[in-house]
């Protein structure tokens, strides 16, 4: 069996064009949207429904996530806010809690400061059953 080659070069040609023709009926089914016709696609609309529906969800999800981390860096510049709120207003009662400084504040009054150190009470075991018993 002979092959003629000038034949199978004239059925590569047609089928290259046939191919061609295909990619632009499809093409110009595209732009005129007469693919969505079709009974295939008809036939696909459900898995469109559900592909759309994801889509959709996936875009609520991204939505979603920027409030969390909207609110996230919030809470976390108030809780910087009172943190150093709370280091400055531990300061200052620190410093105004000496010794020296109640001392000045109440230099005034009638109030003095204690120069001898503080006596400690001891109770005997007697002495305290009786102020328990009064």
């Amino acid at each position: 069996m002979k092959f003629n080659k000038y034949k199978k070069k004239e059925e590569e040609t047609a089928d290259e064009n046939q191919e061609g023709k295909v990619a632009a009926t499809g093409f110009k089914s595209l732009l005129t949207g007469s693919f969505l016709s079709k009974e295939n696609v008809v036939g696909a609309l459900p898995f469109i429904f559900f592909l759309t529906f994801l889509g959709i969800c996936y875009i609520a999800n991204g939505y979603r996530t920027q409030k969390v981390v909207i609110n996230l860096h919030k809470t976390n510049n108030s809780l910087k806010e009172l943190r150093s709120e709370y280091i400055t207003t531990k300061s200052d009662l620190m410093i105004i809690s000496k010794q020296s400084e109640v001392a000045e504040a109440t230099a005034g009054m009638v109030l003095k400061e204690l120069t001898s150190p503080p006596k400690k009470i001891v109770l005997t075991q007697e002495e305290k059953n009786e102020i328990i018993n009064d």
